[in-house]
């Protein structure tokens, strides 16, 4: 099997990789956050290595705030379906009918959980490439991660008060939580938004919402 043009040694890394646990639930299959935990790791090192050797000078505040503009959900999400992996995810019956092959959360997860198993099968080397190919080569996420602000400016130019966010859902293990937050506006629910932490969900909701403005 061939991901990301890396061809597995051993292809049922890459099968759990690619299984939700939702999938697990009703199928009794190995799932990816334990790839996921590893994969976060290795992301995060290959992002600093590429940072600190393209920017000499940066101080070390600075380096952070770019990698963390590099790695946000938005830019491993885009970079998943470059790969195609929404249309490769094994996923439960309910996450299938909630679109979750495209949800933002859960392709961010895969790229993580396919990077870990490229490390396990291929080591390093392998994992570098597809890095800088699919995610160092996208530009900082800086404007989305501004989008409540600019919700709550455009808002406020059409005369109407600031938008509410109201927590959905929550779930996943305490290391590894997925949020689900709604923007209202006008008593309104206006968009939806999921991510790793209450306020990543809350800029993914503003962000929508701003598109359907």
């Amino acid at each position: 099997m061939t991901v990301a043009g890396y061809t597995f040694r051993d292809p049922s890394l890459l099968e759990t990789a690619l299984t939700h646990s939702s999938y697990a639930n009703e199928a009794g299959a190995a799932y990816n956050e334990r790839l996921e935990f590893l994969g976060d790791a290795v992301l995060g090192f290959i992002s600093a290595e590429h940072l600190y050797k393209a920017h000499p000078n940066m101080p070390e505040g600075e380096l952070t705030k770019l990698r963390a503009g590099y790695v946000c959900e938005q830019n491993l999400a885009a970079a998943a379906r470059r790969l195609g992996l929404g249309e490769l995810l094994r996923l439960g019956r309910g996450e299938k009918a909630d679109g979750g092959n495209a949800r933002n959360s859960l392709l961010a997860d895969a790229f993580e959980a396919v990077l870990a198993a490229i490390y396990l099968d291929g080591g390093l080397e392998p994992c570098r490439g597809m890095v800088r190919a699919s995610v160092l080569s996208l530009p900082p996420a800086g404007p989305v991660r501004d989008a409540k602000s600019r919700l709550q400016e455009v808002l406020q130019g059409q005369g109407k008060p600031g938008p509410e966010y109201r927590t959905v859902s929550e779930s996943g293990p305490d290391h590894k939580k997925t949020f689900t937050v709604e923007a209202v506006i006008d008593g309104r629910p206006a968009a939806r938004g999921t991510g790793r932490s209450k306020k990543q969900a809350e800029m993914e909701a503003a962000a929508f919402a701003l598109e359907r403005l």
